[in-house]
């Protein structure tokens, strides 16, 4: 009997139990972390030795970093004239404010509300904001990470609209009621002072004049209001007298007001399309009317109205006519036009028309004085999804290039992958070829919203982040330093004929929209292979070239569908190893046992691929160009399923993908089909399932996600704990086009008759939508409420009932392993990973040198090879004798179309191993495999199972990455009950396990990525992108890479107006807010009116910084800065106090040296 030590086994044991947090916070059931029985003490316990984790939890901690993209559903702009930063209020309550190029901020009310209007204390570093939950906010941006400093919260009236006059600290509140309230910005309370509307109004008026649509002071008299209602009524109020000056009428509704900086003018916008000019010497009626965009009646009557003008903006320059610009007021007579902004300067009208409907806009302009000439430079349109900003100093009004990355919803995000600390050449070489792409005719001006400041940080690796669209696009994105710019755009849809309008029925397309949208991409930053898999059931395969090229595009066609008829036999013997490529598979069963038979009538399809490859020559510029197009086929009028995993190797020359029904290898360097079959024939006879005998009876399905779950409380209870595999891919719907992302059904007969009568082998794919679209169905149980996890429709490929139903490829991998227990070296080999938890081994056979590898066949054999884990296979890695993450095995990046292609340049250097330091991968290596439901280290060529920890029993991983973080190398998990893990290797340790984010819809599932360096991204929404890290010492760190929002700028001095101008021109008496709003002169407001509640300060910022001691440190630094920024204000005036005794000091000497001895009949 073999001898070992106890201690040995004891300490391994110890090793591998749950430290700090385990995975039982996730829902884990089995004590997380154990050394699998089936292997010996030996074999367990001699590379634990070997191995030092150096990471500890100490190592880990999550925090967001930067959300980048355009704010989705944006409501509100507002903007900072001095420290020219930009605001945007969104229906979710959120608040992005934009400055230079990387100065990008988000915060979120918790409240959720929707944003009504934005207000910046000018050259104050602070901002209010008005919710429609009636509450106004004010934060603080003289930190990095703005805070909540006060909240004001309304209870018995509706804010409507809010005015902040420049350098005070009284902001005017509009309501729905018609009054007008004042709240004092410092302390948040609201002033006894209220303009009644029923004060405001004529006593003589019968009818309530409406809502407060606009509040203004004066441009002449700071101590003058003016209030327009929204039924056409306006009030010129006099706070001083608390009465009305002025009261002018129209009879349309009121939807914005502008002054004229004189203080004389004023301009209304209308409903019916008008501008009305109001001289307040005049108020009876307006002086001046017109409907810019009616047209003129011949027999002189008014213009016939129009839509309303939504805003309108006056601004007055000095050496031209003043501008006149507004939204809307477009005739009705034309239906179809775009939502335009109108520019009238002089006699000039121009029309600018939008892509989509314009939320709000803001003219910039020279001065923040409101009564000095405006001169205005540019207009900022915030558009429903696009921010565009209009150059007012240039004739045709072209529009400035947008430095920002807001368009990355351009086509609606399908799929996205990260790369951190990749090679430092790739940014340069996609930024060149993707800058001869720039449009033409934008601004020579720079970018006017140029606020805050911004530095590299001490991050400095490379990072990519690439999004897939709905419309076949590829985006590169330069995400370095914690921000995102466009690097370079792929359009995938160019290597296939477009289709006609009308054809769409006739065709053998699977989807009726978007069929070109982006499912999976695969990218090689080192060889700079780029693979893509579409909907449609194809893959491209992508070389990199700085050399444009004119060219036929390679197609190959594979045919992987099939289906059984007769009964499958228990017996190993009757599943031949590697049968041909048309053997048959089994059709799908619902979980019922029964099956929906959809007839087809008509021709059936066969052999033809959805979409047609252009078979004539292309032109493909310098960048991607397309190597090879594989599109699987229709078979028997069944459709090809969409493709569930996709892997390529550089260096062996090939690419592999799989879908429900099996797997296809091809080499797409001889541009062959090596392998094409069924998931049951991969096993030969090592297949660990008796299959049992089936009913012969023929059935037919179009797609795995048409038979749904039933609703009967008997499935639920099966299906709870699984996840969806013949449709999904790392846990969740890869299709953006299957029906099983909606709500967890069968079909009826009738949805099965709608179906024939779309016409033969068509099946009832609805459109192609994008991550941004995907809706994950409401739980139906209260038990899965409680769970707080979500339910999806799921194929019946995953119930246990039904083992002998089609067999999802989830996860492939190429790596230099161990294929047989017995191997004493590494071979090439293909990891498969499949729905059922099954991992399989191929071995690949290569040509001996490379000068054959364009000649000899690449053979793919079984090794025999099969390994078991619970749910469906997510994620590969191999970890050396030392426990280093193995690369896999790449190509070194040569152009294809190089002009100077010798014999010896045309020779490929590959590297086999990596890291280079060890060549020798040692006498073993570690395989780390992780599920759905768990995570196992088996140690090759033993195949022992050295460490297993079961992650989550009640609910199941989205997405799992084997990534390095400070040298070292961890697993790191995304939980659907929103659950964030990380674990050490290869002891499986738990080292994080943090409920971090709430998986509401399909959109984070299938976008959620982690990478190296403790980084992760998600589509927040479906324009943007947020960035986290799971990194302690970035989180650290976060404070140096975020931007200043707020710089000390000087703030302009206000022009000398002159003797004659101040005389004549306005009020010569000085208006004291503090005198009239104060609660000496006005008293306390009724407390049950609003109620005041404290922010967090500058705690809030602090928060995600740091946590513990660091985060004590810099609360206390924070503090120690606004501290001695006030001692240092208190300094100066201080100092400026005592320079103004003295001098009156001195003058009163003087004086009376001088009458000193005069008598008094003298003086």
């Amino acid at each position: 009997m073999k001898k070992f030590n106890f201690r040995k086994v004891l300490d391994g044991l110890t090793a591998a139990s749950p430290v700090g947090s385990s995975g039982g916070g996730s829902g884990s059931g089995a004590g997380g972390g154990s050394v699998h029985p089936g292997g010996t003490a030996g074999a367990a316990g001699t590379p634990r030795e070997e191995i030092q984790e150096t990471l500890t939890s100490d190592y880990f901690q999550i925090c967001k970093t930067v959300r980048h993209g355009f704010p989705y559903l944006p409501t509100a702009l507002a903007f900072d004239p001095v420290q020219k930063i930009l605001a945007i209020g969104t229906r979710t309550g959120a608040i992005r404010i934009l400055g230079r190029p990387g100065v990008d901020c988000y915060c979120q009310h918790e409240s959720g509300a929707a944003v009504l209007q934005l207000q910046f204390l000018i050259n104050e570093g602070a901002l209010v904001s008005a919710c429609v939950d009636d509450a106004l906010h004010l934060w603080n941006l003289r930190q990095k990470r703005p805070a909540l400093l006060h909240s004001l919260k309304f209870n018995r009236e509706r804010i409507t609209y809010c005015h902040l006059p420049f350098q005070s600290k009284w902001l005017y509140v509009g309501t729905e009621r018609g009054n007008t309230h004042i709240v004092n910005i410092e302390s948040f309370i609201l002033s006894g002072y209220v303009i009644m509307w029923n004060k405001a109004i004529e006593l003589s008026t019968k009818t309530h004049p409406g809502p407060v649509v606009h509040l203004s002071d004066s441009p002449r008299d700071e101590g003058k209001l003016l209030i327009g209602y929204e039924n056409g009524t306006i009030v010129f109020w006099d706070l001083r007298s608390k009465r009305a000056d002025l009261r002018a009428y129209y009879d349309e509704a009121i939807h914005s007001v502008a002054w004229h900086h004189e203080g004389k003018q004023f301009m209304c916008s209308h409903s019916d399309g008008s501008l009305t000019l109001w001289n307040l010497k005049s108020p009876n009626r307006p002086f001046q009317t017109t409907i810019p965009h009616g047209k003129v009646q011949r027999d002189g009557k008014k213009p016939e109205s129009c839509k309303p003008i939504l805003k309108v903006e006056y601004k007055t320059c000095k050496n031209s006519e003043p501008f006149v610009i507004f939204s809307g007021g477009l005739s009705y007579d034309k239906p179809c036009r775009r939502p335009s902004l109108t520019i009238m300067h002089g006699k000039a009208i121009t029309v600018l028309e939008m892509d989509h409907p314009i939320v709000d806009f803001l003219t910039l302009c020279e001065t923040p004085y409101p009564n000095e000439f405006q001169e205005p430079y540019a207009v900022v349109v915030l558009l429903e999804k696009d921010l565009i900003v209009v150059d007012l100093t240039q004739s045709n009004f072209p529009i400035f290039e947008n430095p920002y990355p807001i368009d990355i919803h351009e086509s609606p995000v399908t799929c996205t992958e990260y790369f951190a600390d990749c090679p430092p050449d790739l940014i340069p070489v996609l930024y060149s070829v993707g800058a001869k792409h720039k449009k033409q005719g934008y601004s020579n001006k720079e970018w006017p919203i140029s606020g805050g400041a911004w530095n590299l940080g001490a991050q400095t690796y490379p990072e990519i982040i690439i999004t897939g669209h709905a419309d076949g696009s590829v985006k590169f994105w330069d995400a370095s330093a914690i921000t995102l710019q466009m690097l370079y755009k792929l359009k995938t849809s160019k290597v296939f004929e477009k289709q006609k309008v009308g054809e769409g029925k006739a065709t053998a397309e699977i989807v009726e929209e978007d069929p070109f949208a982006v499912q999976m991409m695969y990218w090689c930053p080192e060889s700079r292979i780029f693979c893509v898999a579409g909907v449609s059931a194809y893959v491209i395969v992508y070389r990199f070239s700085k050399h444009e090229v004119n060219t036929e595009i390679a197609s190959l066609e594979v045919r992987l569908q099939c289906e059984v008829e007769d009964i499958i036999t228990p017996e190993p013997e009757t599943n031949p190893p590697f049968p041909d490529a048309s053997s048959q598979l089994p059709s799908l069963k619902s979980l019922s046992g029964s099956t929906n038979t959809v007839a087809c009538e008509g021709t059936m399809k066969d052999s033809i691929p959805c979409l047609s490859v252009k078979a004539r020559a292309v032109r493909m510029p310098p960048g991607y160009q397309a190597d090879l197009v594989i599109q699987l086929v229709w078979v028997d009028g069944e459709p090809p399923q969409q493709i569930t995993s996709l892997a390529v190797n550089s260096a062996y020359g090939l690419v592999a993908f799989g879908n429900c029904n099996g797997l296809a290898v091809v080499d797409f360097m001889q541009k062959t089909v090596l392998l094409s079959m069924g998931t049951l024939d991969l096993y030969g006879s090592s297949d660990p399932y008796q299959r049992q005998p089936r009913s012969p009876r023929k059935s037919r399905q179009f797609a795995a996600g048409l038979t749904e779950l039933s609703d009967s409380p008997v499935s639920l209870e099966l299906e709870r704990c699984k996840s969806p595999t013949s449709d999904h891919v790392n846990g969740h719907c890869t299709s953006p086009t299957s029906q099983s992302c909606s709500s967890g059904k069968r079909l009826s007969s009738a949805d099965v008759s709608r179906a024939n009568r779309r016409g033969p082998g068509r099946p009832p794919f609805r459109k192609a939508q994008s991550a941004a679209c995907m809706e994950i169905s409401l739980p139906v149980t209260t038990e899965e409420n409680r769970e707080n996890s979500f339910s999806r429709s799921r194929s019946s490929s995953v119930s246990s009932i039904d083992r002998d139903s089609k067999e999802a490829i989830t996860a492939l991998y190429f790596m230099e392993s161990f294929a047989r227990k017995n191997d004493s070296a590494v071979s090439s080999c293909l990891w498969v990973g499949t729905g059922l938890g099954m991992v399989i081994i191929l071995s690949l056979n290569l040509p001996a040198s490379d000068d054959l590898r364009q000649s000899e066949p690449v053979v793919v054999s079984p090794s025999g090879t099969v390994l078991t884990l619970k749910g469906a296979v997510l994620t590969f890695a191999c970890l050396d004798c030392m426990g280093t993450l193995t690369h896999r095995p790449y190509e070194v990046w040569r152009d294809p179309h190089s002009a100077d292609d010798g014999d010896k340049t045309r020779k490929r250097k590959l590297v086999m191993h990596s890291p280079s330091s060890s060549q020798d991968m040692g006498d073993h290596q570690f395989a780390v495999i992780c599920s759905e439901k768990q995570a196992k280290v088996f140690s090759l060529p033993s195949q022992t199972c050295l460490y297993v920890h079961n992650i989550t029993e009640t609910s199941f991983l989205l997405r799992a990455d084997v990534v390095t973080l400070c040298n070292s190398v961890c697993l790191a998990c995304f939980c659907a009950n929103g659950h964030i893990m990380t674990l050490s290797l290869p002891s499986l340790r738990p080292l994080l396990d943090i409920n971090y984010l709430p998986v509401t819809d399909m959109r984070i599932a299938r976008t959620f990525c982690f990478t190296n360096e403790g980084q992760a991204l998600y589509l927040s929404s479906p324009t943007e992108i947020q960035r986290l890290t799971y990194s302690q010492e970035m989180c650290d760190n976060l404070q140096d890479m975020l931007g200043d929002l707020f710089t000390p700028v000087e703030t302009p001095e206000a022009q000398n107006r002159g003797f004659l101008k101040g005389l004549f021109g306005g009020s010569g008496q000085a208006f004291d807010r503090e005198e009239l709003f104060g609660e000496a002169t006005a008293g306390k407001a009724s407390r049950s009116l609003a109620q005041h509640i404290p922010g967090s300060g500058g705690i809030e910022g602090v928060r995600g910084a740091a946590g513990g001691v660091i985060g004590d440190l810099t609360r206390a630094r924070i503090a120690l800065d606004e501290r001695g920024q006030k001692l240092g204000e208190l300094d100066e005036r201080t100092a400026s106090m005592m320079a103004s005794a003295e001098a009156f000091s001195k003058h009163a000497h003087e004086v009376m040296l001088k009458y000193k001895d005069k008598k008094w009949y003298q003086f």
